[in-house]
């Protein structure tokens, strides 16, 4: 829809970006979803633990989020972050690759005759929240422009 809007929209548009850019700052009524309820396959509608939260954002707030990625990634890629066994949130490294990798090795193992053991850590809602004074003295220790610190934190 939004390509399909007339030039000088879109101009606006742009011009909106390169400001909360420019002020380091990301407006509110973008940070604000609405959370539907969605029903689990094969559970009781009557009981609410049976529906997952889905959060809808506002289309611009998805467009502002990548802008701040493709900031965030080009700093991280000069530094060399992730780490090289990161998977998710990592272009081109989905984590179904991370689940190849240990199948992998499993087999590698096996076909060895070795044992391999594997541990498994399920933490649920882990991303629900996070601790963005955590994440600002990582971005900080790590160099990150002042910049891309300030519209994070906001």
């Amino acid at each position: 829809m939004l390509k399909n809007l007339p030039l000088k929209i879109i101009l606006k548009l742009t011009e909106i970006f390169n400001n909360f850019l420019k002020f380091r700052l990301f407006p509110n009524c973008w940070q604000t979803g609405r959370v539907l309820p969605v029903l689990k396959p094969g559970k009781d509608p009557t009981h609410p633990v049976s529906y997952r939260p889905i959060s809808l954002l506002p289309t611009l707030s998805k467009i502002g989020e990548k802008l701040i990625l493709n900031r965030y990634l080009t700093h991280a890629t000069k530094l060399r972050l992730p780490m090289p066994q990161q998977f998710g949130f990592t272009p081109q490294l989905p984590t179904t690759h991370q689940f190849l990798r240990v199948v992998e090795h499993i087999n590698e193992g096996k076909n060895s005759n070795l044992a391999t053991a594997a541990i498994f850590l399920y933490t649920a809602k882990d991303f629900y929240k996070v601790w963005i004074e955590g994440l600002s003295h990582k971005l900080i220790a790590y160099k990150f422009p002042q910049h891309i610190v300030e519209i994070i934190q906001s």
